[in-house]
């Protein structure tokens, strides 16, 4: 079966520093797969040349088999890429309902006309309100964004992604900034998504990637270490010593 996503021989350099060293890697649909590594590893440069924030120098980039490695990221999110980023990029001065229904409104082509005539609309304000109910956030649909816990903005920055319809999702350290006590809030909800959305996480907190993930890429220096399933990870030698250390036993 044809991979959600696929990267042949991805490379990007800035200067003299190689950020991506000829990478190799498939997501797989329906997947729950965490992308790890030591600080400077490229993860996030990896990610932004998935999303088209970034060219590369060489490789390619495949979407259902389709080669999207020259479209630029609005055609990426047309296209069925979906990204959240690690700090939000909300509109805090809005309610959470609005949030969400300007995602889903400008995937239909109506966002110009949301506000003007919401009732003609229906449909907008329903699949939004699906959504916050799926993600446990339809009691706060009225609140505006900035009075909200930082836990449950990054929730409302993954309602945003998921109204955009992605078969593809890419989550940039999504409890980035959330305390420790309220970061099960994101990945409970991660847990709770279609499963054909084939879902790739940047994540620091080991304990919720062995948790949540299925399959684990482990990226140093900007090239790929290792993958495999968290069990397979977690025993390797090379990774024990580069990034999770001996103390996890």
């Amino acid at each position: 079966m044809t991979p959600a996503l696929e990267v042949k021989g991805l490379c990007r350099s800035f200067g003299a520093l190689i950020v991506a060293d000829h990478i190799d890697f498939q997501l797989e649909r329906g997947a729950r797969h965490a992308l790890i590594g030591p600080n400077g590893a490229g993860k996030s440069t990896f990610v932004n040349l998935l999303a088209g924030r970034l060219r590369p120098d060489a490789g390619r980039i495949l979407l259902d088999g389709q080669d999207i490695t020259r479209l630029s990221a609005a055609h990426r999110v047309k296209r069925g890429i979906g990204r959240t980023f690690q700090t939000n990029t909300l509109f805090r001065h809005l309610a959470v309902l609005d949030n969400v229904a300007l995602a889903i409104a400008e995937r239909m082509g109506v966002s110009g006309q949301l506000f003007r005539a919401a009732s003609a609309h229906q449909e907008v304000i329903e699949e939004a309100r699906a959504l916050l109910t799926m993600l446990n956030l339809m009691a706060l649909e009225k609140t505006v964004v900035r009075d909200l816990p930082y836990g449950q903005q990054r929730l409302v920055e993954i309602a945003i992604a998921l109204g955009l319809r992605p078969r593809v999702l890419i989550l940039d350290e999504p409890a980035a900034g959330v305390p420790s006590h309220e970061s099960y809030l994101i990945f409970d909800a991660i847990s709770q998504m279609p499963a054909d959305i084939a879902i790739l996480f940047i994540e620091h907190d080991m304990d919720l990637v062995f948790r949540f993930a299925r399959r684990i890429t482990v990226l140093a220096s900007g090239a790929i270490l290792m993958e495999g399933t968290p069990k397979e990870v977690e025993s390797d030698r090379k990774v024990r010593e580069i990034y999770l250390g001996e103390s996890r036993g």
